[in-house]
């Protein structure tokens, strides 16, 4: 029997997601009950191997350079990474928006790309907002640099990113599924023509059957808060003038 793996996070409103039913493939036992998913669950793909690799070189970082062909400033940034999706330690507090000098960043509002046009609206807004998913839930938004911004739960991205949104979106016609970026490229509802698919093929440069973190939730809400899209249920639509 082929198993998927675990989604832990809603591809709808981003919220935790519970295991609510154990099933013996053997006998089919059933037992219903909600199930805390792990932080091993919500892992990455990278993430659990890189884990993997740390423990058979017993935390020998040379040792894991040496097989997996990284650099130590890499393999650190990774094992940082790391202990703060395993909850072991807190993500590094960023810059104070107050510090960021913004005045001569470039922006190009009516270029046409989404990226130009949210990053422009982020820097109008002082460079930090709130945005909401169509279920209220509250994501912070800040700038990071001149190419980055950052959001609660997801990590650091490019504004480039929403271009390769909006690409898939354009590509058919406008409107596309979401998808589930949790599971392996090409797999079913992960797909590249899904909005999830399109990240990890087009942003993250994946191959099928590799996967990765689903930030999909947290995007879409920036785009719908930018008025360039609207938040469907399983969904998104391009709104007509960045067609």
């Amino acid at each position: 029997m082929i198993m998927n793996g675990i989604i832990s996070k809603c591809p709808a409103c981003g919220e935790e997601l519970c295991v609510s039913m154990l099933r013996c493939t053997e006998c089919g036992l059933e037992i219903k009950k909600d199930f805390k998913i792990s932080v091993f669950d919500r892992l990455s793909d990278e993430q659990s191997s890189f884990l993997l690799s740390f423990l058979k070189n017993q935390g020998n970082l040379k040792a894991l350079q040496a097989e997996t062909g990284i650099s130590y400033p890499t393999a650190k940034k990774r094992l940082d990474e790391l202990l703060v999706a395993l909850e072991l330690k807190e993500k590094p507090s960023p810059a104070p928006i107050e510090s960021i000098d913004t005045s001569k960043w470039e922006t190009h509002p009516q270029s046409g790309k989404v990226s130009d046009a949210i990053k422009a609206r982020l820097i109008d807004c002082g460079g930090s907002t709130t945005v909401r998913t169509y279920k209220g839930k509250e994501y912070f938004l800040r700038v990071v640099d001149e190419k980055m911004f950052a959001c609660d739960e997801i990590m650091d991205y490019e504004y480039s990113v929403f271009d390769v949104i909006a690409d898939v979106l354009r590509s058919q016609g406008g409107k596309a599924k979401k998808g589930y970026g949790r599971r392996r490229l090409g797999d079913p509802g992960c797909e590249e023509t899904t909005v999830a698919g399109a990240i990890l093929k087009n942003y993250f440069g994946k191959k099928p059957g590799e996967s990765g973190f689903d930030p999909t939730f947290a995007l879409v809400a920036i785009m719908e808060w930018a008025g360039i899209v609207k938040n469907g249920w399983g969904y998104v639509e391009l709104c007509e003038q960045y067609m």
